[in-house]
Order: structure tokens, then C-alpha cells, then sequence
């Protein structure tokens, strides 16, 4: 009864609490609590140490995401500056960048600053195979001092001490594929200022330019071209059938003149510039057929380390068999694209360019820098890479009996 009333006398909702038993702590929870705190203080030990147990380069071994691209790249970028910088002036940037390139015994993995964007440079791995040389197109209108002897005419281009040749320098890159190729060049750059202005603007950057000795400001627009992109020949006078009434221009090389006239001639439109990788003939059907003529011709290119492209103009020129003979690096056009001026005949001309490289590999076209010309290969270009065929400079195509 006792227990009766007191439930009376409870608050209504409350119900009867079984009375608490003694609460005891088991030794398992003691040990994982002081488990715990161990891990604890271990984990806030090894982040308070100013080194960690594993070595730097140990981590970037097995945590490959974080640090086998961004670590390595940071060391390789600090060489870029002295890459494109010569050991005797500041101007002969490619110099001792080709000539670290030339003594690699291999491909490389070489880690390059990047400046897309106009931000701070960031790592890019690139692989490179040292027997592409080519120069780097930011500095590209910039001579390479090593390749230049200096005459009283101007800058003669030179094998370097190392072996390195204009021609190799001064090439434009390109993929290496094996696909239809493309070489065009358009001659006669510099004779007039507007059109040689239109001709490097709007050509694109993989079509090789001809600049004429006798034009003005070859200099600055040889600047502008290899700024562009373009890779350049000199184009050389050379005596054509019908000499004089046929004439090339000043400082023609002629059958008549004794071998030292005419590299006296020759050296002469060798130094209107540089930055070139070989020379093109301007007319000479006469003196490409003789022997004795072009004899020294090639041996003076072979030794300066520069191409010859021939226009194709002429079916008894001499040229490939005299630059085998020399190690000249040569290449012959398959056909004149604006012979007649008429957008058709052009493209009608450029679309048998693009047949012959893909039954051959490559073929080579030749212009001038006539308003329509620059026009219609501009646009031709265009469409033409869209059908897979590849535009290349005129190296890209030429047979060096250096490499075989």
C-alpha cells in the first residue's frame, strides 16, 4: 500500500526509473582511448618536424600526380635563358641554344616555359630529337652571330666552327609526317614595299619567301618575314639565254665571266641579308647548263652550308648533279604556278601540286609576288590543309647529302 500512495503522489507522465547501476570502465576502452592519443600526438609530432621522413625526391616518386611533372619542371625552366643566349654577343641567341641541340646524342625530354595567356611561365614537356635544328621562331629574325662572316658588302653567311650550317638554323619547323606535303615559295619579295608588305602579311607563315638582292630595305623586311614565321631564300641572277636583251638584273653571274667575277657576284647578293637557308635561281637556263659556270657556284654554296632550289624552269640545268657532287642540299620546283594570271589558272595549278604529293610524297611550287598570287595561294592554303595535306618550307623537301 505503501508503494500505492507514493504513485499517487508522482507527477502525472512520470514513469517508475529502475535504480542506476554502478557504471564500470573496461581495460578495452581504456586501451583504445590511450591508443588514440598516441596516434594523435605521432601524427602532430611528424607535422611539427621541419623535415619529413621521406626525402623530396622519394615523393615525387609515389605521389606521381603533385610532383613528377611540376617538380622537375622547376629546375629546367632556369637553363632557358642561357639557351638563347651566345657567348659573345647578346644578339646570337640561337647560337648556343643549337649549338647545346647539336652535341645531344638522342631524343630528349627537354622541359620549355610556356607564355600562353601573357602569364607567368609554366612547365611544358616537349620531346625533341637533336637532329631537327631549327630556330626558335620568337627570335627568329634575330642573325645567329656563329653563322655570319663579316665583308665589306655585308653579312656572309657561314658554316659555324661547330658544323652547324644556315641551313639548318634558319629552317622552319615542321611535323615530320610523312603525309602529302606541300613546298611553295613566292619570289621577288622586296622589289616593291606594298606588295612585298602584303605578300609577308598575308602568306602563311608555312610558305617560304624569295627576296630579290636588287630590292630596297632587305633587311628590315627579312626582320618582318622571319618574324612572320617564313622561312627565306636569296634569290641569285643567274645569265638566261638571250643575255642581255634577257637580263636578270645587276650583278648577273654570267658563262663569259671567269670564276672569280662571279663569286665576287655571287657573294654580293649573299650579303644583301641573312637568316636564309639557301639561295634560288632567277632565270639562268644558260648558265644552269654549264658545268664550268656552276661548278664554283656549288662549291661556295657547299661550303657555306646552304641549299639550292632550283625553279624548275629549265629541263638542262645542271644543278642536281653539281649539289650531290658539292653536299649542297637541293630541291627542284615541279612547276611555275602563275605563269598565267588568272585565279583560275592558279588554282588549276596548285590543285596538280596537291595531286603530285600524294602520288610522290611532296611536291614544290613556285611563284611570285603578284597581288593575285599572294590572293589565291592564301585561300588555297586554307582549304588545302583542311584535306589533310601539310604546307611545309622548302628544306623541308630538299635532298642533303649531309644526313644521306
Amino acid at each position: 500500500m505503501a508503494d500505492i500512495g507514493k504513485d499517487i503522489e508522482r507527477p502525472l507522465g512520470q514513469a517508475v526509473r529502475p535504480p542506476r547501476a554502478a557504471r564500470r570502465i573496461s581495460a578495452g576502452a581504456v586501451a583504445a582511448t590511450l591508443l588514440v592519443l598516441a596516434v594523435i600526438g605521432v601524427s602532430g609530432a611528424i607535422a611539427l618536424r621541419e623535415k619529413p621522413f621521406r626525402k623530396p625526391e622519394e615523393v615525387a616518386v609515389s605521389t606521381p600526380k603533385v610532383t613528377a611533372v611540376v617538380e622537375p619542371a622547376a629546375p629546367a625552366t632556369e637553363p632557358a635563358p642561357k639557351a638563347e643566349a651566345a657567348p659573345n654577343t647578346s644578339e646570337s641567341k640561337t647560337g648556343e641554344s643549337n649549338t647545346s641541340e647539336s652535341k645531344a646524342s638522342g631524343p630528349q625530354i627537354i622541359h620549355m616555359p610556356t607564355e600562353e595567356g601573357g602569364g607567368p611561365p609554366r612547365a611544358a614537356i616537349v620531346i625533341h630529337d637533336p637532329s631537327t635544328i631549327g630556330q626558335n621562331l620568337r627570335i627568329a629574325h634575330i642573325p645567329d652571330r656563329a653563322l655570319v662572316e663579316t665583308s665589306e658588302t655585308g653579312p656572309l653567311p657561314v658554316r659555324a666552327a661547330d658544323g652547324r650550317r644556315p641551313f639548318d638554323v634558319y629552317a622552319r619547323p615542321w611535323s615530320g609526317a610523312r603525309g602529302a606535303r606541300v613546298a611553295i615559295v613566292i619570289g621577288g619579295l622586296a622589289v616593291s614595299q606594298t606588295g612585298t608588305q602584303a605578300a609577308i602579311a598575308k602568306l602563311p607563315a608555312e610558305v617560304t619567301l624569295g627576296f630579290a638582292p636588287q630590292g630596297n630595305s632587305i633587311g628590315r623586311w627579312m626582320q618582318a618575314a622571319r618574324q612572320r614565321g617564313h622561312e627565306i631564300v636569296m634569290q641569285v641572277p643567274l645569265e638566261p639565254f638571250d643575255y642581255p636583251n634577257v637580263n636578270p638584273g645587276r650583278n648577273t653571274l654570267t658563262v663569259a665571266a671567269t670564276p672569280d667575277e662571279n663569286l665576287k657576284n655571287l657573294r654580293w647578293a649573299l650579303s644583301r641579308t641573312t637568316n636564309y637557308t639557301g639561295i634560288m635561281n632567277y632565270m639562268g637556263a644558260r648558265f644552269s647548263a654549264d658545268a664550268a659556270a656552276m661548278g664554283p657556284l656549288m662549291g661556295e654554296l657547299g661550303r657555306r652550308g646552304l641549299a639550292y632550289v632550283d625553279d624548275g624552269s629549265s629541263a638542262r640545268s645542271l644543278a642536281s648533279d653539281l649539289a650531290l657532287k658539292d653536299g649542297v642540299p637541293f630541291v627542284a620546283g615541279d612547276t611555275s604556278i602563275d605563269a598565267v594570271q588568272d585565279r583560275g589558272a592558279i588554282l588549276k595549278k596548285l590543285d596538280e601540286l596537291e595531286a603530285t604529293a600524294r602520288a610522290k610524297g611532296f611536291a614544290v611550287g613556285i611563284g611570285s609576288a603578284f597581288d593575285l598570287t599572294v590572293d589565291t595561294v592564301s585561300s588555297w592554303v586554307i582549304e588545302a590543309k583542311k584535306r589533310g595535306v601539310e604546307i611545309v618550307p622548302i628544306s623541308a623537301v630538299a635532298t642533303d647529302p649531309e644526313k644521306g
